[in-house]
C-alpha cells in the first residue's frame, strides 16, 4: 500500500487537531513532522487531549525538522498548511523551494486565504497588506473539490469553510442560469470558526445562549463566493453575493439559508431534481426537498443541501461543519485527488450525532 509522509504546518490550531483526527483513519497519509513553534517538544494530547490514545508518541516538532523529513523522503511527501492568514504563504514558499532542492515532489494544500483570491492585489485589497509570496500565487489553484472537474497540477488554496456551505448551495442555480439576481445569504457559525485564541467578541461563552450578525455585507469571504461562482460556470461575470455572517451559540458546523430569485417559476420538485442531477457525482454532496439539520453532518465531510421553491422564488439551505468540510476534511479530499488516492480515503466518517 503506498503511503506518503505528512508535514502539517501550523500544527496546533483547531484546525490542525481536526485534521490529525482524520489522519488517524487514513491509509495512505502518515504524520512525519507536526510542526508548532509554541508547542515544540510536547506530545499531540497534551494539546489535543481528544487524540489520546491514537496519537499517543506523536510529538510536535520545530521548524527544523522539516528538513529532515525533506532529505528522508523517497519521492513525494504530503503537506498541509494551517498557518494563519499572512504567514502561510512565506512560509510554504519557502518549503516548496527547498523541495526543489532536495529532489522532492510537495503536494500541498494551504487552508489559509493567502491564495484564495484571483490576484495579489485583490488579495492585498481585501486583507490590508503586502502578500508573502507574491511571484507564487498564481502556481495555486483556488477550488472546491466538489466542483472542480479537473485536478489541479499544482498546490491548492482550499477555500475557506463559509465560502464551501454558501457556493455548494449556490453553484447548481448559477450553473443553470436560474438566478436573476444577488444570492442573499444568511448563516450561521460555530465558535471553532474563531480559531483557538478567544477574543471579547469571539470566545465561547460571550456567544453560548446569543446570536449576533457581525460584518453585513462585507465580510472578507463573499468575494471567494462570487469568485468561485463565476470559476465553476466557466468564467464570465462573478454573481453578487449578499452575504450576512452569524457567530452562534455552538462550537461546530455552519448553516446558510441563500434566498435566490428564480429566472423563471418552478415547484420545489423541479429545483431539487436539478440540484440532484447537479450533485449526482458528488459523494459528499446530497440533496433533499427538506430543510438539513446540523447535526447530520458535525464531524462529517459532507455538506447536506436542501430546497424549496415557490413560483419565482427559491430557498436553498446548506449545512457542513465548518471544522471538516469547511476545513480539514476539504484539505484531504483535495489531497486524495492530487496523489491519486481513493476520494473517501480517511473521510468515511459518520456524524457525530448528539455533540
Amino acid at each position: 500500500m503506498r503511503e506518503l509522509p505528512v508535514i502539517v504546518l501550523g500544527g496546533a490550531g483547531y484546525v490542525a487537531g481536526e485534521l490529525l483526527r482524520l489522519l488517524a483513519m487514513h491509509p495512505h497519509l502518515q504524520p512525519a513532522a507536526i510542526v508548532s513553534r509554541s508547542q515544540a517538544g510536547k506530545a499531540v494530547p497534551e494539546v489535543f487531549p481528544h487524540l489520546r490514545g491514537v496519537w499517543d508518541t506523536l510529538k510536535f516538532v520545530g521548524e527544523d525538522a522539516v528538513a529532515g523529513v525533506l532529505a528522508g523522503a523517497a519521492s513525494e511527501i504530503a503537506v498541509f498548511s494551517c498557518l494563519p492568514h499572512g504567514e502561510a504563504a512565506a512560509r510554504v514558499d519557502r518549503l516548496l523551494d527547498e523541495a526543489v532542492a532536495s529532489n522532492v515532489t510537495l503536494h500541498v494544500v494551504d487552508l489559509s486565504a493567502d491564495f484564495r483570491l484571483p490576484s495579489v492585489a485583490h488579495y492585498e485589497e481585501v486583507y490590508g497588506g503586502s502578500h508573502g509570496a507574491p511571484d507564487r500565487y498564481d502556481a495555486f489553484t483556488c477550488a472546491l473539490p466538489d466542483l472542480e472537474a479537473h485536478t489541479p497540477s499544482g498546490p491548492v488554496a482550499h477555500p475557506g469553510c463559509f465560502t464551501t456551505a454558501v457556493t455548494l448551495a449556490c453553484a447548481p442555480a448559477h450553473v443553470g442560469g436560474l438566478a436573476s439576481g444577488p444570492f442573499r445569504v444568511a448563516a450561521v457559525t460555530g465558535s471553532t470558526g474563531s480559531g483557538r485564541n478567544p477574543s471579547p467578541t469571539t470566545h465561547h461563552p460571550e456567544r453560548h445562549g446569543s446570536l449576533k450578525a457581525y460584518l453585513p455585507l462585507h465580510h472578507r469571504h463573499a468575494p471567494e463566493m462570487s469568485m468561485l461562482l463565476a470559476r465553476v460556470r466557466d468564467g464570465g461575470d462573478e454573481p453578487e453575493v449578499l452575504f450576512v455572517p452569524h457567530s452562534g451559540p455552538f462550537a461546530r458546523g455552519i448553516h446558510a439559508t441563500v434566498h435566490v430569485e428564480l429566472a423563471r417559476a418552478m415547484t420545489t420538485e423541479q429545483l431539487l431534481a436539478l440540484y440532484t442531477k447537479f450533485y449526482a457525482d458528488a459523494p459528499f454532496v446530497s440533496v433533499s426537498d427538506q430543510p438539513p439539520v446540523l447535526k447530520e453532518v458535525i464531524g462529517t465531510n459532507r455538506c447536506r443541501i436542501g430546497v424549496a421553491a415557490s413560483g419565482s422564488h427559491g430557498v436553498v439551505f446548506s449545512v457542513i461543519d465548518n471544522l471538516t468540510k469547511g476545513a480539514a476534511g476539504g484539505a484531504v479530499q483535495w489531497m486524495n485527488r492530487l496523489c491519486g488516492f481513493e476520494p473517501d480515503a480517511g473521510l468515511r466518517l459518520p456524524a457525530l450525532g448528539w455533540n
